[in-house]
C-alpha cells in the first residue's frame, strides 16, 4: 500500500510540474508593432486586426506604436541603438535593406512567415524585391504594394486623336503634340526636382532600357551607354513638362487640373480620380523600351533580431496571422486602389471584390496588380538586391544628375561621370 501511495504522489507531483509547464508557456507575452498609418480611421482597422489576433491568441498582447512617416526612419535608428526596437515594423523595402545592412532584421523568424504562408500566395516578381543581398533570405514579408507608371486621361488622349503610347518614342511624340506653352498647357507633368520621386521615375526608363546603377558583380555602371541614351530620352521628355522643379505635389495638381493630360505618378492618384467622378477616364501605361519597368514600392511587415524566444515567435504569429487572405484585404483597403494587395487570396475575398473604390475602376486594379511580375528597381539585379542602393538613394546623386540636365540644362554625359565618381566614392565610404 505504502508503495502504491507513492507512487499515486509521484504521479500527482509529475501531473503538477507539466500542468505548471503548460502555465508558463502560455505566460502573457508582449509585442509592439510600430507602423505609419498614424490617421485615426487607420488606426481603427489596425487596432480590429489587433482584437482579432488576441482572441485568437489571448497570451499575446500587441502594442501598437504609430509613427509619423517623416520621422519614422530616424526613429527606427533611435530605437534600435537603445535597444527599444519593437519586434514587428511596418517598412517599405527601401528601407528594409538599410536595416538589413545593420543587422536589425531577424531573417530567419521572417523566412519562416513566408514560409508559412507560401511562396506560391505571393504574385510573381513580389519576393524578388524583398531578397537579401545574397538572395538567401528576405527583408520582410510582403503585405502591399504601390506601383508607378504613365496615367494618362483616355478623354483627352481621343479628343487629340493620339492612341495610348506603348514605347518611348510613341510617349515622347504624345507628349509633344500636346503641349502648347503658350496656354500653359503641357503633354506630361513628370519630376524634375531633387527628390526620392525623380529617381524613381527615372529608374523606370533606364530600367526599362537595361540600365542600372550595378552590374551583376556589383560594380557602380552608372555610366553606362544605357543609362546615357536615358538621361538623354527623360531630358528630352522633360521639355514638354511644366518649368521648374516639379515634385508630388506639382505632379498631382497639374495632371487632376487638367494642365497635363499625362503624368508619371503612383497608384496613389486612384483614390483622388476616384473623388474627382471619372474613374473610367484614367489609362496606365508602362514605360517601355527593350523592356517594361514597373517602379514599385512594397510594404513589409519585418520582425526585429535581438528579441527573446518567446517575443519573436509572437512576432512570427502576428504577422502570419496579417497575412491571412481577409486581414490582408482589412490593411490593403485602408487605402482603396493605392495599395495593391501582393497576395492571390486577397483579391478572391468579397470585402475587395466589393469595396466601392475597387468596383469603380473596373479591370483597372487587376490590371495593376498583373504588373507585378514587371516591377524592377535601381540596385536589384536578377534575385540580387544590393543593399548599398540605400545608401545611393540617401544620397540624392541621381535625382540631383536629372534636375542638373532638366531643369538646370546642363550636359547629360560630363553630369553622368560625375554621378559615377560621386557613387563610386560614396562606396568606399560605406
Amino acid at each position: 500500500m505504502n508503495t502504491s501511495k507513492t507512487v499515486l504522489l509521484s504521479a500527482l507531483i509529475a501531473a503538477a510540474l507539466l500542468s505548471g509547464c503548460k502555465e508558463d508557456d502560455s505566460q502573457q507575452v508582449t509585442i509592439e508593432f510600430m507602423h505609419s498609418s498614424v490617421e485615426q480611421e487607420r488606426q481603427a482597422v489596425i487596432s480590429k486586426l489587433i482584437e482579432r489576433f488576441s482572441q485568437e491568441n489571448p497570451h499575446i498582447i500587441v502594442k501598437q506604436v504609430p509613427v509619423e512617416e517623416d520621422a519614422y526612419n530616424t526613429k527606427v535608428i533611435t530605437l534600435a541603438r537603445s535597444g527599444a526596437l519593437p519586434e514587428v515594423i511596418e517598412v517599405s523595402h527601401d528601407y528594409a535593406k538599410v536595416m538589413d545592412k545593420e543587422q536589425l532584421i531577424d531573417r530567419d523568424a521572417v523566412k519562416m512567415v513566408i514560409a508559412s504562408v507560401g511562396e506560391n500566395s505571393f504574385y510573381d516578381g513580389v519576393l524578388r524585391v524583398v531578397r537579401t543581398e545574397d538572395a538567401a533570405a528576405f527583408t520582410g514579408v510582403p503585405i502591399s504594394a504601390w506601383l508607378g507608371g504613365v496615367w494618362y486621361r483616355k478623354s483627352a488622349l481621343a479628343k487629340a486623336g493620339i492612341a495610348e503610347p506603348k514605347n518611348w518614342t510613341e510617349l515622347l511624340n504624345a507628349a509633344r503634340s500636346m503641349t502648347n506653352t503658350a496656354n500653359k498647357k503641357y503633354g506630361i507633368a513628370l519630376p524634375t526636382a531633387e527628390s526620392v520621386m525623380t529617381e524613381q521615375t527615372f529608374s523606370q526608363f533606364a530600367l526599362s532600357n537595361g540600365a542600372n546603377v550595378f552590374d551583376a558583380a556589383g560594380k557602380v555602371t552608372v555610366n553606362s551607354p544605357e543609362m546615357l541614351a536615358s538621361l538623354n530620352y527623360y531630358r528630352d521628355l522633360a521639355q514638354y513638362t511644366m518649368p521648374g522643379s516639379n515634385d508630388v505635389m506639382e505632379i498631382k495638381d497639374a495632371f487632376m487640373n487638367g494642365t497635363a493630360p499625362m503624368a508619371v505618378y503612383s497608384t496613389y492618384i486612384l483614390p483622388a480620380f476616384y473623388k474627382d467622378g471619372s474613374p473610367q477616364d484614367l489609362g496606365f501605361v508602362v514605360p517601355t523600351e527593350k523592356s517594361p519597368a514597373v517602379y514599385g514600392m512594397l510594404t513589409s511587415l519585418t520582425i526585429t533580431s535581438g528579441q527573446s524566444k518567446e517575443e519573436t515567435e509572437a512576432a512570427e504569429k502576428f504577422v502570419t496571422f496579417l497575412e491571412k487572405a481577409q486581414n490582408s484585404a482589412d490593411w490593403v483597403l485602408m487605402s482603396p486602389g493605392a495599395a495593391l494587395p501582393v497576395t492571390k487570396a486577397v483579391v478572391e475575398t468579397d470585402s475587395y471584390k466589393n469595396n466601392e473604390v475597387i468596383k469603380a475602376f473596373g479591370s483597372l486594379p487587376y490590371e495593376l496588380i498583373a504588373q507585378f511580375s514587371h516591377v524592377q528597381v535601381f540596385g536589384s539585379v536578377g534575385e540580387k538586391n544590393f543593399t548599398r542602393m540605400g545608401d545611393i538613394t540617401g544620397s540624392a546623386i541621381l535625382s540631383e544628375m536629372v534636375n542638373q540636365v532638366t531643369v538646370g540644362k546642363q550636359a547629360t554625359a560630363p553630369a553622368l561621370d560625375k554621378s559615377q565618381q560621386r557613387i563610386v566614392e560614396l562606396m568606399k565610404q560605406h
